[in-house]
């Protein structure tokens, strides 16, 4: 394939964005801590779909250096409410006050 089988798995990606985004659909990634049910996957498109007002698809993953909590993704916006990043934020804040 003249080298170019490196490429495949991008072009797949993007066909599905494109499909995605013709039948109205975002898709949303969804980070945590350890895996979610699929109760709790529903909860959370049921939530973005409310927020943004169209379909939404769900991809989830684990990542566990999060600690707790969730990020979610759709598009360029970015929802962290990880205890990761919580305990950065004070870390930061505390090395200003003293």
């Amino acid at each position: 394939m003249n080298r170019r089988l490196f490429a495949l798995d991008r072009m797949i990606a993007a066909y599905l964005s494109l499909l995605a985004q013709s039948r109205g659909e975002m898709t949303a990634e969804v980070i945590s801590a350890s895996e979610l049910s699929d109760r709790h996957l529903e909860k959370i498109a049921d939530a973005v779909k409310q927020a943004l007002g169209s379909k939404v698809a769900i991809e989830a993953r684990v990542d566990t250096s999060l600690l707790g909590g969730l990020i979610v993704k759709v598009g360029s916006k970015m929802f962290d409410s990880s205890l990761r990043t919580k305990l950065a934020k004070l870390q930061f804040a505390m090395k200003g006050v003293g």
